[in-house]
C-alpha cells in the first residue's frame, strides 16, 4: 500500500525543516576555510622543525570536519576541528609521550601559537576563542594494517593504539554516495494515485548527503538529551560510535529496502543502529564491540566494557531519539513543529528553523506561490491541482 502523495509531501517538508536545522548547527564554509588556513600554517611550522621526530610531518583533518558532520557543541560557539599530525618515518621505537612532547615544544616556540595552546591527555589543543579549537593528535604508520592505518597514543600515552582516520573517512564518504530508493507518485496531477515508480535519491532531494544529515541530527539530539537529563558529559556516547552505527545502518537500509520518504528512511536508519553492535558474555559480564571496520583492534565501545552505565545511557538515548523522530510525523502547524523541534533539538535551532520557514512563506506570498495543501499545511513554490492558492493578503495559519 503506497502512501498518499500528500503525506509524502508532508514528510518532505519535515525533512526540509531538519535540513535547515542542521545547516544552522554546522561549521560555516567561511569558518572551515579559515580553519584550513590555520592548520596548514601549523603543519608548515611543525614540518620546518629541526627536531628529527618532526621530519616530514604532515597534518590532515579527521573526524566530523573531515566527513561533513559537524555540530556546534551546546553552550559554546566553538566547533571542534580534529587534526592528525602524522610522522610517516617513525615506528614503534618512538614513545607516544616523546612524540607528543616534541609537537608541544615546537608549538610553544611560536609566539603566535603559544598563548592559544592547551595540553590535553592525548593531544594538543589550539583554542581560537568563539570560532573553533583544533585538536592535534600525533600518529605514526601502522605497518601491520593492510588498509593503510595508523597508530595513535592511548590516553595514558603509554602505548600506541590502532586507528585509521583516512580509511574511516573514505568508507564513510563511499556510503554517503549510496542512493536510497523511493516510491514516488508519477504525477500529482494524475488521478491514478497508486501508480508509482522507484526513482533514485539525487533527483528527489536538494540537500547534501542524507547520511551526513542523519549523523548531525543524532549528534544534536544526543547533546540535548545529555544536557536536559543532566548526565555527566563524559558518559555521553562518543561521536565516532554514533557515526559508525549510523553509517552501517544506512548502508543496510539503502541496500535492503524501498522507502516512501526520506523521513521514513531516517527513522529506519536510527531503528537499525543497535543491530550493528556485537555482544558476548565474558565471565558472566556483557561485553560490547563496535569495531572500526578500517583497521584491526579498534573498538569504539571499549569504555562500555569497563563501565556498563555508558551502554545503558546509549540505549536510553537511542530509544528517546527514535520516539522523538517518530513524533515529528504527528505535528500540527508551525507552532507544533517549533515545539517538537525545540524539545528534541533545543529552542535556539528550532526558532531559527521556524524563522527561516516564515521568511520563505512571506516571500512566496509576495510572489503569489504560497498554497495550502490538504493534510500538509502551508507549502511554498508549488502549484498543483491539489494545492489551494492563498491570496497575498491572507495571513497563514492564524
Amino acid at each position: 500500500m503506497f502512501h498518499d502523495h500528500r503525506l509524502v509531501m508532508r514528510d518532505g517538508m519535515l525533512i526540509g525543516a531538519l535540513d535547515r536545522m542542521c545547516a544552522t548547527l554546522e561549521i560555516a564554509p567561511s569558518q572551515a576555510e579559515l580553519a584550513k588556513e590555520r592548520y596548514d600554517g601549523v603543519g608548515g611550522w611543525l614540518a620546518d622543525a629541526e627536531d628529527p621526530l618532526l621530519k616530514a610531518m604532515g597534518i590532515f583533518l579527521q573526524g566530523s570536519t573531515a566527513i561533513g558532520t559537524t555540530v556546534k557543541p551546546i553552550g559554546s560557539n566553538e566547533h571542534d576541528v580534529d587534526l592528525v599530525a602524522h610522522a610517516p618515518n617513525l615506528g614503534h621505537w618512538v614513545e607516544p609521550a616523546a612524540l607528543k612532547k616534541a609537537i608541544g615544544d615546537r608549538l610553544k616556540a611560536n609566539g603566535h601559537y603559544k598563548p592559544l595552546l592547551v595540553e590535553m591527555a592525548r593531544c594538543w589543543r589550539l583554542v581560537y576563542a568563539n570560532e573553533f579549537h583544533m585538536d592535534i593528535t600525533p600518529s605514526i604508520p601502522n605497518r601491520s594494517c593492510h588498509m593503510g592505518g595508523e597508530l595513535v597514543p592511548d590516553r595514558a600515552l603509554k602505548i600506541w593504539k590502532p586507528s585509521n582516520p583516512k580509511g574511516y573517512k573514505a568508507l564513510f564518504l563511499e556510503r554517503v554516495k549510496l542512493a536510497p530508493r523511493f516510491r514516488v507518485t508519477k504525477s500529482l496531477h494524475t488521478q491514478d494515485r497508486a501508480r508509482a515508480d522507484i526513482e533514485p535519491f539525487p533527483e528527489q532531494v536538494h540537500f547534501k548527503g542524507l547520511l551526513q544529515r542523519v549523523v548531525q541530527i543524532l549528534k544534536r539530539h544526543r547533546d540535548v538529551f545529555i544536557a536536559v537529563n543532566e548526565i555527566d558529559i563524559s558518559l555521553s556516547p562518543i561521536s565516532v560510535l554514533v557515526t559508525t552505527l549510523a553509517s552501517q545502518s544506512y548502508e543496510y537500509c539503502v541496500r535492503t529496502f524501498i522507502y516512501e520518504s526520506e523521513l521514513d528512511l531516517l527513522f529506519d536508519v536510527i531503528r537499525h543502529m543497535p543491530d550493528f553492535i556485537e555482544t558476548c558474555r565474558v565471565d558472566g559480564q556483557m561485553q560490547w564491540f563496535i569495531w572500526n571496520e578500517t583497521t584491526k583492534g579498534e573498538n569504539f565501545s571499549e569504555k562500555w566494557n569497563g563501565d556498563p552505565k555508558r551502554a545503558e545511557i546509549f540505549f536510553t538515548w537511542h530509544t528517546r531519539a527514535l520516539a522523538d523522530i517518530s513524533r515529528l510525523k504527528d505535528v500540527e502547524g508551525l507552532d507544533g513543529l517549533k515545539r517538537q523541534l525545540g524539545d528534541a533539538f533545543g529552542s535556539a535551532p528550532a526558532k531559527a528553523v521556524i524563522d527561516s520557514i516564515t521568511d520563505d512563506i512571506s516571500t512566496s506570498r509576495q510572489k503569489g506561490t504560497l498554497g495550502i495543501a490538504p493534510r500538509i499545511g502551508l507549502v511554498t513554490g508549488i502549484t498543483t491541482a491539489t494545492v489551494t492558492p492563498v491570496r497575498a493578503n491572507t495571513f497563514f495559519g492564524r
